[in-house]
């Protein structure tokens, strides 16, 4: 069983910039984040491969977060710049064994992200 451990989650304002890590205690095929609100479903945010090191990301972060990672270290960042609002959520670092589907196996207990207006 893989165990991962988030840090960097806080308090930020509107425009401000947060950078999340996330360390596995084992090898994945690939990890990434997804985020979730209260009442809402848990939603993927970045993805990345550590065989080819492509990296995914969402629609509504395109251009504000960028995921990274250190296949070495078997750790992730998620870059978080020009916060809004709508960022606030838990997110949560995930960590996959499944070469083509990316489906999360592995989850981490979250991270706590506010941002201000």
């Amino acid at each position: 069983q893989v165990q991962l451990q988030e840090s960097g989650g806080g308090l930020v304002q509107t425009g401000g910039s947060l950078r999340l890590s996330c360390a596995a205690s084992g090898r994945t095929f690939s990890m990434g984040w997804y985020r979730q609100t209260p009442g809402k479903d848990r939603e993927w945010v970045a993805r990345l491969n550590f065989d080819d090191g492509a990296t995914y990301h969402t629609g509504s972060v395109k251009g504000r977060f960028t995921i990274s990672g250190d296949n070495a270290e078997n750790t992730v960042w998620l870059q978080m710049d020009s916060l809004k609002p709508e960022d606030t959520a838990i997110y949560y670092c995930y960590g996959s064994r499944q070469k083509y589907t990316g489906r999360p196996d592995y989850w981490g207990r979250g991270t706590q992200v506010t941002v201000s207006s």
